[in-house]
């Protein structure tokens, strides 16, 4: 199973995971309770639930580039375009906007 680190302004907020049924994204429980704090987007609003989805989330979907930047990424490290998970662990640290996305170290 793999699994990513979830950081919103550079904050770690939560642990994106590969499951055998889908996905699952969980919110750190102080990440929860710090007031303030943004959630990773409006589709995933803070909560101490973990969310399930047999798909990956769509916001974490679109973090993944597409057209000839995907092109020119799959083809210079070899990346699989149909493994999205693969694909967004592998080029979504450093993504427009404030949230990013690293390989856990145990994933």
């Amino acid at each position: 199973m793999r699994s990513a680190r979830v950081s919103v302004d550079g904050r770690e907020a939560g642990v994106l995971q590969e499951t055998d049924t889908g996905y699952r994204f969980t919110y750190h429980p102080a990440y929860v309770q710090l007031a303030g704090a943004p959630p990773v987007s409006l589709t995933l609003p803070r909560r101490s639930a973990p969310f399930e989805s047999k798909t990956l989330f769509p916001f974490f979907d679109g973090l993944i580039p597409e057209g000839w930047l995907l092109e020119v990424a799959t083809s210079n490290w070899k990346a699989d375009p149909r493994d999205r998970f693969g694909l967004l662990l592998a080029y979504c640290e450093d993504c427009i906007g404030n949230v990013s996305i690293k390989p856990a170290p145990d994933g």
